[in-house]
Parts: structure tokens; sequence; C-alpha cells
């Protein structure tokens, strides 16, 4: 493999064929895996130190958290500033590398202040959804039947395989039964419904569908294939609103020189696209999960459940369209309004391992699930928000493009206090690019 000399890698002018096959290869130390890399890749001295410098994270941590482990991979963080939460404010820590993203979500909070900021609530028990597949059977009549009068021996059952969630007041609650027609016939698929209180609880639940399964078996003279969660978190689902006044809108749109009713109606117009078309909702679903996934990878939560649950609730029981929506209120000004599930967690997995997250969660000091869940919906408005009034104003690229400006820089080779001046002269040209941003390091180096 050969490295550029702005450090770029180019995979086309790799000459040697690689043998992945390692027999063993998570029985090696970490400095062995690397070894046997270097034999294959020629990774230098310093791709190896870079690797080994995990920072806040210690390898050894590392290393007992995922498998085949060779170092770790460090992103940003920063703070989301100006959010009021119910009233309460927020500093809000996100993990992630695009530019512009918290800078925009604090944008949108700070506009919204001045109408007390967001508003949000979940749901009053945290539920997750647990899928037992029977297979096997045409008619699934009497299996119902039998299973419904043995609900409540289900439910104690499989409270029995969790007994420490069931100890801090959780618990399997409630059994749903539908039939789902498939290209192999009719199966039926039992979900069991379980309180996981500030826990993600993918782990609980589907603990609980793997020991009731045989019992469901016995009853429904079916076949148990798949026991699993679901990430359809349907009984998680966080709403968050703001206004956001004509006289902030107003101020906002000043340099783009357009008048207040214009920006509210192109906002409304830009989310009604979304919400009909699901090209235009991909992207603009994708733009709220800009800020819900930082704020989720910040605290060390699933951000790729989070995304499943997002994008599959957006076209549950319709088709694929927004997860927010906006409308005027009866003063002319702009309500927007987000509905999202968020199956997180402030207890256990990563977000006590991890040092940075512990950390992180320290900072956003959410008390529970449920108040976390409020803030990341919050975010995600207020990221969708920021969006929305960009499109409908001085278009997207000016402002990206003007934070972009600094990895550009560095991929040009700018360092220290360098980078900040080669973007902002960048941005000044309106010229943006990596050829640019060298030619600007030369200049810079010959100049010092």
């Amino acid at each position: 493999m050969s490295v550029t000399q702005n450090n770029k890698i180019d995979t086309n002018k790799r000459t040697v064929k690689v043998n992945s096959e390692v027999p063993g290869f998570f029985k090696k130390t970490v400095s062995e895996r690397l070894e046997i890399l270097s034999s294959q890749i020629s990774l230098t001295e310093e791709d190896k130190k870079t690797l080994q410098n995990t920072g806040s994270l210690d390898i050894g941590t590392a290393d007992h958290m995922l498998e085949n482990v060779i170092g770790t991979f460090a992103l940003p963080v920063g703070i989301a500033t100006n959010f009021t939460i119910n009233g309460r404010d927020y500093f809000i820590p996100m993990a992630l590398e695009e530019p512009s993203v918290v800078a925009a979500a604090s944008f949108a909070a700070k506009l919204a202040r001045s109408s007390g900021g967001f508003q949000a609530r979940g749901c009053p028990i945290p539920q997750m959804i647990a899928q037992v597949q029977l297979v096997g059977r045409q008619d699934w009549t009497k299996a119902i039947e039998d299973i419904t009068s043995q609900k409540a021996s289900i439910i104690r059952l499989a409270n029995m395989f969790c007994p420490t969630l069931v100890a801090r007041g959780g618990g399997a609650t409630d059994l749903e039964l539908r039939v789902v027609e498939t290209q192999r016939g009719p199966h039926l698929v039992v979900h069991i419904l379980a309180d996981v209180g500030d826990a993600m609880g993918a782990n609980f639940v589907t603990r609980m569908a793997e020991g009731v399964s045989s019992k469901l078996e016995d009853l429904s003279g079916g076949r148990a294939c798949l026991r699993i969660l679901s990430n359809l978190a349907i009984h998680r689902v966080f709403r968050a609103e703001a206004v956001w006044s004509r006289q902030s809108l107003a101020t906002s749109a000043r340099d783009s020189e357009m008048k207040v009713d214009q920006v509210i109606e192109n906002i409304l117009d830009a989310w009604a696209l979304a919400d009909a078309d699901p090209f235009r909702a991909s992207t603009h679903n994708k733009g709220i999960l800009n800020g819900v996934d930082a704020v989720a990878m910040a605290t060390g939560n699933d951000w790729r459940a989070v995304e499943a649950a997002a994008h599959s609730y957006a076209a549950f029981g319709r088709p694929y369209g927004s997860l927010t929506r906006y409308e005027k209120t009866e003063d002319g000004h702009l309500r927007g309004i987000i509905e999202i599930p968020l199956t997180v967690a402030t207890a256990g997995g990563v977000t006590q391992v991890h040092p940075v997250a512990r950390i992180n969660n320290k900072i956003l000091g959410a008390r529970s699930a449920e108040e976390l869940g409020c803030v990341i919906a919050a975010v995600g408005l207020a990221q969708n928000f920021a969006a929305l009034r960009a499109l409908a104003t001085e278009g997207i690229v000016k402002g990206h493009m003007k934070l972009h400006a600094k990895n550009v820089a560095i991929a040009g080779g700018a360092k220290g206090k360098i980078v900040d001046v080669i973007a902002s002269i960048m941005a000044l040209e309106g010229n943006i690019s990596t050829a640019r941003a060298k030619e600007l390091v030369i200049e810079m180096c010959h100049v010092m």
C-alpha cells in the first residue's frame, strides 16, 4: 500500500496481495496483530505508533471492548450551547467529524431561547420489544388462544431470566401476538414487552425471548426460530417541540435579505417535500441524525440502534417520511415538532466503560434515560430547523463550507495556528480546495 505526500492512502497502488486468513488472530496481543498487518501491508513505525496512541481510552480497555483490536479511532468532541430543555440549561457533548453540526445546533437553540427553548417528553414506561418467531404451522388460531391463556405465567417465566432488571423495578409487562404472512407461509410472532428502566435493554429482552421460547413451542405446537429484540422501539418515542419567533427568524435572515414571512413559507415548503417524498426525506432525516447520533456517540450509546429505530419509525404505518413537522402558530411564529424513538441509556454498557463517555455524561448531567432522550430529541429538532432555515435562505453550502475549510486546510498540510489563517483565506477567496490549501501552506512556510 502506498502513501502519497499528503498522507492520503492510495489503495490502487498496493502491489502485494494480502492474505486475511490468520488462524488465532483474536488470541494475539495488540502488538502481535500489528506486526502481522505490518508484514503484509508495510505499516510504518509511525503508523503503528499512531494506532497505539489511544488517548484517554487505554489499549487494555479497548482490547476488552472489541475483537481483534489494533488501536482506537478518535473523534472530536464539541459542546452544543444555548440549549434550554424543559426549563433547564445544558451543555451538550457531541462526538462527530462533520463541521457545522455543533454550530448549527447551537445557533438553532439560541434562536429558540426567546420563546422558552424546547419542551420534551418521553414515554411513561420505557418498553423494549423482544420477538419470538414461531414457524411450522398453517393455522395459528388455537396457538394464539393457548398462549393468551398462559400470558401471566409466560411473563413470570421471562422475568426469571432477568432478576437484576426486576430488582430495579423493571421486567416483562405484557405480550402481543401477531400473525405475519411471509413467502414461507404464516408465522406467529410473539412480542414480549419489557420495562428496561435506564438501560438500553437489548440484552435483557433478548435473554427473555430465548428463555421463554421452549414454553411457547410447547403451547403453540410450532418451532421457535428467531428470538431477538426489535429495534423498532415504538414504546420509547420521544417528542420535542420549540417555537421560533418571527423576530428571531427576521434577525437570522438579514444576511439573505429575505423577508421573515418568506423564510417561514420556505421552511414549511421544505418540510412538506420531506414529508411527501422519500428521496428528500432520506436527506432530511439524515440531517436530524447528524445531531442525534453525535450525542448518542458522545454518551456511549448505540447510535446504530438509534438510526435503525429512527428510519424504521419514519416508515411505520405509512410511506417513509419526515420525523419532524412544522406549522405556523396563531401569532405567525414557526413551531417545530419531532417524534423519534430513542433507545438510549444512562446505565450499563459503554456509558460506564468508556472514560470519555463517563465524562461526557457528567457534563451533560442527564439523571435518567428519559431525560437523556428528551435532550437528544431536542438536539435532533434543532439540527433539523437549522438545516431547513439555511436551505430556505442562503443555502447550505455557504455556512458548511466555511467551517469545512479547516478540514481542507489540514488535508493540505496546515498545522497549528496557520490552519485558521489558511481556512479564512480560502473562504474569502471562495476557493476551498486541497490544491489551494497546499499552495498557501508553501507560501506560509516561505514567509515564516
